[in-house]
């Protein structure tokens, strides 16, 4: 098991309610594949440097996280097809 911080970009024109299901769920995707969730910094919404996707702001979340790598690599495929997520980076510690 590696420790991880997953640093993922909401879109701003989601919902604060949608924010919250997507927090949770990608907390219990991690718990539910043996890892565990360490710390969650919810920041808030910033403004980019360059607009992504027609959108010139995010909500960012970092996660300090404990999995396997496999299932990081797992995870990051399900980041990027779920809807609303803009970004995601995991940074091996």
């Amino acid at each position: 098991m590696n420790k991880y911080e997953l640093m993922f970009i909401i879109a701003s024109k989601v919902s604060e309610e949608k924010r919250e299901e997507l927090i949770n769920k990608f907390k219990s995707y991690v718990e539910a594949h043996k890892g565990t969730v360490d710390g969650v910094e919810k920041i808030g919404m910033k403004k980019f440097a360059y607009p992504i996707n027609f959108s010139n702001e995010g909500y960012y979340v970092i996660f300090n996280i404990t999995m396997e790598p496999s299932e990081v690599e797992a995870m990051n495929k399900l980041m990027t097809i779920t809807e609303g997520i803009v970004r995601q980076m995991f940074v091996k510690k």
